[in-house]
């Protein structure tokens, strides 16, 4: 691939007009999640130690790899008064914000709320779906290289939206190391039980329940590979969310957004790890290299600019295409995770995007404000799985039941076909519990 002339800033510049456009694309795109054989044996093992040894196994595994030194599971169990006195001692400023946060994101979930539903046909049958919450719910938070109190306030609301009856938090403290505004907004969020455990054995220990961790029906939220390969392994015994690979950001510009703002758009995303992708596309060259140019200026400033700079040089590009409908072309090959339409009339485009994890309009419409406060979850499909996936939301912590309740007539009506089908099937069982029903 050829790289930015700008000194300062190693990253991939393609354009569509290139032969080899595709497979350059391609081999960007690329990413491999799936653990190899050592780790998942390694996951495996400390999966069958929790399921096996239970709150024994979860203290043994957090001394050795959170470098703790705990006798019991009580030393990894914070009390509701603890959460209360985090949210509590926050500076004003923090805990104002952190609230505006949660009704925000409370006040979009609550719209999302499937309603069960029923009608009844003109012999007296009454079809239709009923829609109960999950009765417990798991939140994995994130707590090794940085704290993500955000990630708890997208994980729980929408579980308390949808009247999940309890929440069960865990979240790893490497040295022991608490994180106050982590801690604040489980409490905000109502999470129920807090588990200071992390890694592939929180995974097993909400999947399989211990003497002290209830077991779940579904695990959500972001980890690294050993809790993306947990989670993989564990699935069947519960339901997760997701496999989540990288963040990642599109940005599509018609050339009359500011640089600056597009460069730092592109970091925003870059600063995650190594592995992230930050991807510009637009068809104006001359902004291209104006925004390379902010970003080659701007890179020096970022608290976490050695993460930035090897992220943009492993996964990022500067993209030039030959006009709108190829961009829109890319945007659904690409199917992006964050989608930024920084465009002149972005609702126009809004058709013609069919696949994308979150869509942010115009030009004054930052990525960073979804992560935070917008009000639309920031649990996004990765990966390219916007294809199929969507977004974090209420129905993801709710199940659906069908209904149907046949009259006497119902039941001859539909008896006659059900008992044809069946035996058509050789199926004479179900054939004949269709036909004991029918009128003689």
């Amino acid at each position: 691939m050829s790289q930015s002339p700008i000194d300062g800033v190693d990253i991939a510049r393609l354009s569509t007009s290139q032969a080899d456009f595709d497979r350059r694309l391609a081999d960007l795109l690329a990413w491999e999640g799936v653990s190899d054989a050592e780790l998942q044996q390694r996951v495996d093992e400390i999966l069958a130690a929790v399921k096996c040894r239970g709150d024994a196994a979860l203290v043994e595994y957090s001394n050795r790899f959170d470098r703790l030194k705990v006798a019991s599971m009580a030393e990894l169990t914070l009390s509701e008064g603890r959460l209360r006195q985090a949210f509590e001692g926050l500076p004003a400023e923090q805990r104002e914000a952190l609230s505006s946060a949660a009704e925000r994101i409370r006040a979009y979930h609550e719209r999302q709320k499937p309603e069960s539903w029923h009608y009844t046909e003109a012999d007296g049958s009454v079809l239709g779906q009923q829609v109960t919450p999950l009765d417990r719910a798991g939140i994995y938070v994130p707590g090794g290289k940085a704290a993500y109190p955000s990630s708890v306030l997208m994980n729980a609301i929408p579980a308390h939206v949808a009247g999940v009856r309890e929440i069960v938090m865990v979240v790893p403290t490497p040295d022991g190391i608490l994180n106050e505004l982590v801690l604040a907004a489980a409490y905000l969020a109502g999470v129920d039980h807090v588990f200071t455990i992390g890694g592939a054995q929180a995974v097993a220990a909400l999947a399989f329940g211990t003497e002290t961790v209830p077991r779940v029906d579904k695990v959500v939220g972001p980890g690294n590979i050993y809790v993306a390969t947990a989670k993989r392994a564990v699935f069947g015994q519960v339901g997760i969310d997701m496999i989540a690979g990288p963040s990642e950001i599109l940005v599509v510009s018609d050339g009359g957004t500011d640089p600056d703002w597009l460069a730092m758009d592109l970091f925003s995303q870059a600063e995650h790890d190594e592995d992230a992708q930050a991807l510009l596309v637009s068809w104006d060259l001359d902004h291209l290299q104006a925004v390379a140019a902010s970003m080659a200026r701007l890179l020096p400033t970022l608290e976490r600019a050695p993460i930035v700079r090897k992220s943009l040089a492993r996964r990022g590009a500067l993209i030039h295409c030959r006009d709108r409908d190829e961009a829109l072309a890319l945007i659904n090959r690409i199917a992006p995770e964050h989608l930024e339409l920084s465009v002149a009339n972005p609702e126009g485009w809004l058709p013609g995007v069919r696949h994308a994890g979150a869509i942010f309009m115009g030009r004054y419409t930052a990525e960073a404000l979804g992560d935070y406060c917008a009000g639309p979850n920031h649990v996004l499909p990765t990966s390219g799985t916007a294809r199929f996936s969507s977004p974090l939301g209420v129905y993801d912590f709710q199940k659906r039941s069908s209904i149907i309740h046949c009259s006497a007539e119902g039941a001859e009506a539909l008896g006659k076909i059900a008992s044809t089908l069946a035996r058509g099937e050789s199926l004479t069982a179900h054939a004949r519990s269709a036909e004991y029903r029918l009128k003689v």
